[in-house]
């Protein structure tokens, strides 16, 4: 009924296969554009986005740095253990009928996971996490976190939900960003 399990059994025609190829489409389209520094190119978004970034990151070449809020997209089989929100509960719900299909189900999302992504990552990324986010459980991100491929510097806030840091988060990025372009300019 969804995007979560629109072609769910099949790798080469799951959702997210496109999705993930226009993400990196994406990121050669602004290497390209008249006026941007193809070397600083940033992938940033929230919830969805943020695991969009983090698959752009992970399978784009030259991406300067990534600033993915709330990820979704990781650990598709622990988060739908542990939390019973959508978007990861279509997934159980899917599974309710198509019993017999959990194996090729969880073996097509795992090449979607972003935690099995990360490995390949190696721009700089911040990352932020609601400790009390009922959509994209904390301990997800922590996987993906804990298997990110570059340097990861995590913002936790300890009693926010699913709007992680809000606000308060993009002063947070653009101090983060202001001293990573430094770095990088003194290079």
């Amino acid at each position: 009924p969804g995007y979560m399990t629109q072609g769910i059994l099949f790798k080469e025609d799951y959702y997210y296969r496109r999705v993930f190829v226009d993400a990196v489409a994406f990121v050669r389209a602004a290497q390209n554009l008249p006026g941007v520094d193809p070397a600083r190119v940033i992938v940033a978004g929230g919830s969805q986005g943020g695991g969009i970034a983090l698959a752009a990151a992970s399978l784009s070449d030259g991406v300067f740095a990534a600033m993915p809020d709330v990820p979704f997209l990781c650990s598709f089989r622990r988060a739908t253990e542990i939390v019973d929100t959508y978007p990861y509960h279509e997934i159980t719900t899917y599974l309710r009928v198509h019993r017999s299909e959990v194996e090729q189900v969880f073996q097509t999302l795992s090449y979607f996971d972003v935690t099995n992504l990360v490995t390949m990552a190696n721009a700089p990324a911040l990352v932020s996490i609601g400790l009390h986010d009922p959509i994209c459980p904390p301990e997800t991100i922590f996987a993906m976190r804990n298997r990110y491929a570059g340097k990861i510097d995590t913002e936790v806030y300890e009693f926010n939900t699913h709007e992680g840091g809000s606000v308060a988060h993009q002063i947070v990025q653009a101090a983060w960003l202001e001293k990573l372009l430094a770095e990088k300019s003194s290079q």
